[in-house]
């Protein structure tokens, strides 16, 4: 992340990250199927970690 974003920008990013997560976990719940549910998990995962990334992003922009 460049150093010019701006906690408006964070905010927005990590708006859309919580909503991948919980659209992801709608999805895990209508799946069934180890190689689905397998898949689903790992996205979930990407997406949890890019959120505290971000989330550790903006507590710093915040200090």
């Amino acid at each position: 992340m460049s150093p010019m974003t701006s906690l408006a920008d964070l905010e927005a990013r990590i708006a859309v990250v919580r909503d991948n997560i919980r659209e992801l976990t709608e999805q895990a719940a209508a799946y069934s199927g180890a190689t689905d549910e397998a898949r689903i998990a790992d996205r979930i995962a990407e997406q949890e970690d890019l959120l505290a990334e971000l989330l550790k992003e903006r507590e710093a922009l915040s200090k």
